[in-house]
């Protein structure tokens, strides 16, 4: 099942100015809480990685390490999920590793 979705430009900017963030070496992760909506997730990938396939391939991975993450999502948080150089290439399993540890770090609860 597909998780809600931040869209619009000044969803990502509201949660990168007043959220927190934690890295890893798979991506980084901004977190907003307290918005007493569902959980809504957005995926970006700069230009600093490559081109479109590798972006695209990119939000890709971090769609599906989200998806399976999250299979019991928490209410009130938005999510942005950053791709990194590492993305790309670094094995699932330690992509997915990345993604409970950041949303550890930030108090959200995932499944995982």
């Amino acid at each position: 099942m597909a998780l809600p979705r931040l869209k619009r430009r000044r969803e990502f900017l509201r949660v990168a100015e007043r959220g927190k963030r934690v890295g890893r070496p798979g991506l980084v992760l901004q977190a907003l809480g307290g918005t007493g909506a569902p959980l809504r997730v957005g995926f970006t990938a700069t230009k600093k990685l490559g081109g479109a396939v590798v972006r695209n391939r990119a939000k890709r991975r971090l769609r599906e390490a989200a998806r399976l993450v999250l299979a019991d999502p928490p209410e009130g948080w938005d999510l942005v999920l950053i791709g990194r150089e590492a993305t790309v290439s670094r094995p699932f399993a330690e992509l997915l590793a990345d993604l409970s540890g950041a949303l550890a770090a930030l108090g959200v609860k995932g499944r995982r």
